[in-house]
């Protein structure tokens, strides 16, 4: 099992058009977003086409073609991001049914049930009090 990193990749690609727009990069192609995410540009152009769909970047075609952010960073949370994305639950429940014939396998589900729904409240929570701007300032101060 792995952990989902799509928003991380998401907010990676955000944050190059952010940094590419303040060093007066109005629009930027897909592989140079690519280029610094170091993977292929479709992939790029893929998600950025989810996050255009939910209004958080814009894209043109022709010359002078690329993607630019739709709003300043400070009002994008990474909620906004997640949504943007299919925003999935943190924890999930087994693939397959398990055996209705054992204890554990009967009450295991109702028993994390709410406690899942506690923690995706949480991570909700965090994520829409986070704007990109934040992750942008503090990923440029550690990059020095």
């Amino acid at each position: 099992m792995s952990a989902n990193s799509r928003l991380t990749i998401a907010v990676h690609m955000l944050s190059v058009l952010e940094l590419r727009r303040r060093r007066d990069h109005e629009w930027s192609t897909s592989e140079q977003v690519a280029h610094s995410v170091r993977t292929n540009p479709v992939v790029v152009r893929r998600m950025l086409g989810d996050l255009r769909d939910a209004g958080l970047v814009e894209s043109r075609r022709g010359p002078g073609a690329g993607w630019r952010m739709a709003h300043d960073a400070t009002e994008i949370s990474l909620a906004d991001v997640d949504d943007a994305l299919g925003a999935e639950p943190a924890y999930a429940m087994h693939r397959n049914e398990p055996n209705p014939a054992c204890p554990v396998a009967r009450g295991i589900r109702p028993a994390l049930e709410p406690v899942y729904a506690r923690v995706d409240d949480v991570v909700r929570a965090e994520l829409a009090r986070t704007t990109l701007a934040d992750v942008f300032r503090t990923t440029m101060a550690l990059a020095d």
